[in-house]
């Protein structure tokens, strides 16, 4: 493999890699970054990514790429840098060694490390936009082969995790007035929890769904509750036909022993009007002036399935600054190893504290849950999903959409 440089530092950098990117297979792009950094003054650069539990930055391996091995996320500088989405940088042997944050958008895919021939030296002074070039070459490139879907595992995922995570929308989203991200666990055996999201004009649309059930059977109802969501949305139905249109779907294909509990939400991006549908699933957390205010309650209608109709269709104005947190039941109901409930006062605590502390909203959702594990032991009894809407506003700055 041969540099394709074209122009000095990072500029050079960025287009050869562009022009390089249009035929290169997956798993030879570590390899064309390493080299085509070298080229444009860089002594290295290895692309570290997230894990599916966002526990560990795994490096990419590839040919002249720097050995190196995992790094913890909650104990390192790298794990820092991506924490806080912030670039961090140290002095190196002969130079100097930079983390730098990898988004698409404002989704966190992983870190890059850069390592700098001496502290300074402008060679390559736009890291960040290396960084994100990256970042959007491993999200488009995912899609022609598996060598990023296997460097995020750390254990072997089952059938039921593995189309689950398919249906999945990216973990986070943002726009100059809204930040949507969420998590599920357990990662790698994941079955009827899902959340769905997607911005049309002036409305976001979101579903948090949870399928009766465990392992494939929850994850076959889970896939067709969502794709009849996404079937519904893309043919601008209302809530109230939305409802309608899922509960046939689930009780033609699984009769009356199945069921899916759901949030069905539209907000509207420029005034923060929230309109949801309560298909018999737990209310959402309410977040404003830093601490948790009240549960927004909605008179809830039958779990899809059953051949209900919508109850109520509940109305909330958002004010700039506030976080909505949905989730599922295994959230509050996860048991500690001695028989002790996660509950809904621990989790209102813990999601006031992480607003307290600043955190963004992806890594509001990350804290949420590695403290959910931890209060399992590292392992779940049951599916575990969180979903967090933060409203800042028309008037927020765009430079801070995903931030605190």
């Amino acid at each position: 493999m041969e540099a394709d440089g074209n122009g000095e530092g990072t500029e050079g950098l960025l287009g050869a890699l562009l022009r390089r990117s249009h035929t290169l297979p997956p798993d030879e792009l570590a390899a064309a970054v390493a080299l085509e950094s070298r080229a444009a003054g860089a002594v290295g650069v290895v692309i570290y990514l997230a894990d599916y539990e966002q526990a560990y930055l795994v490096p990419l391996a590839g040919r002249g790429v720097p050995a190196r091995e995992p790094l913890e996320i909650e104990a390192t500088l790298a794990g820092r840098a991506f924490r806080l989405v912030e670039t961090f940088g140290t002095a190196a042997d002969d130079g100097q060694r930079l983390w730098v944050p990898m988004l698409d958008g404002t989704e966190r895919v992983g870190v890059l490390e850069v390592l700098l021939p001496a502290a300074g030296d402008p060679a390559l002074a736009d890291v960040t936009g290396l960084a994100g070039l990256v970042a959007q070459l491993v999200v488009t490139k995912d899609h022609y082969g598996d060598v990023f879907q296997l460097a995020r595992r750390r254990r072997p995922m089952s059938l039921a995790a593995e189309i689950q995570w398919e249906l999945l929308p990216p973990l986070t989203c943002s726009t100059p007035e809204l930040v949507l991200s969420g998590m599920l666990e357990p990662c790698y055996d994941i079955g009827g929890d899902t959340f769905d999201y997607a911005l049309s004009g002036d409305v976001a649309h979101l579903a948090i769904i949870d399928a009766m059930g465990h392992g494939l059977p929850a994850t076959l109802l889970s896939g067709l509750a969502v794709g009849s969501y996404r079937h519904s949305r893309r043919h601008d139905l209302d809530l109230v036909e939305t409802y309608a249109a899922m509960d046939q779907a689930v009780a033609q294909q699984f009769g009356p022993e199945r069921f899916v509990t759901a949030q069905l939400c539209r907000v509207e991006r420029s005034t923060g009007r929230l309109r949801w549908v309560n298909a018999g699933h737990p209310a959402p957390l309410l977040v404003r002036g830093g601490r948790v205010v009240r549960v927004l309650t909605c008179a809830p209608s039958l779990p899809v399935g059953f051949g209900g109709a919508v109850t109520e269709i509940a109305e909330e104005a958002l004010e700039p600054g506030d976080r909505l947190l949905f989730f599922t039941d295994g959230v509050v109901e996860a048991r500690s190893p001695a028989g002790e409930f996660f509950g809904d006062q621990r989790l209102e605590e813990l999601l006031t504290k992480a607003v307290a502390a600043g955190l963004p909203a992806p890594e509001t959702v990350r804290r949420l849950t590695r403290e959910l594990l931890a209060h399992q032991g590292g392992r779940l009894q049951d599916d575990a999903t969180m979903l967090l809407l933060q409203w800042d506003g028309s008037d927020a700055d765009p430079a801070r959409a995903g931030g605190a």
